[in-house]
């Protein structure tokens, strides 16, 4: 099927060390491909916590989160309920649905986020903003 969405993308390779990053002190977010990129289908990003790191605190939105560990263990709390998802898990988290993620291991954690629809990637200046207002701490202070 030919639409004009489809026409309209064009291939992207992105290499490494390349993409749009966001530092948030003791997490970063690198964005790859955006809803500008995908016609507002979704977008990915990868995301890295440094050991013991505490989450962003309880928040939803209405874009659906997939999440791929990609090495550690994210925990996940998501509606209130603790999760470990160690290295190779794969998380699904609806629009709308209270979640929250941190780094209680000693090494550091990261996750591939595909967001969909596109949309999300548009608050993280906000985002950023936020987290200098509000560094995380150590997940031992919790």
């Amino acid at each position: 099927m030919n639409t004009s969405a489809n026409r309209s993308r064009r291939p992207l390779i992105i290499r490494p060390n390349q993409g749009r990053r966001y530092d948030m002190g003791r997490l970063r977010a690198v964005f790859f491909a955006d809803g500008s990129e995908t016609a507002d289908r979704y977008s990915i990003s990868e995301w890295w916590l440094e050991p013991r790191t505490r989450g962003p605190g309880p928040h939803a939105h209405p874009e659906d989160h997939i999440f791929y560990v990609l090495t550690g263990t994210l925990i996940l709390v998501i509606e209130g309920e603790r999760t470990d998802a160690p290295r190779g898990s794969y998380a699904l988290i609806p629009g709308g649905v209270q979640h929250d993620f941190e780094n209680r291991g000693n090494k550091k954690c990261g996750f591939i986020s595909i967001n969909t629809p596109a949309g999300f990637e548009r608050a993280m200046p906000n985002i950023v903003q936020w987290f200098a207002a509000n560094p995380l701490g150590d997940v031992a202070e919790v």
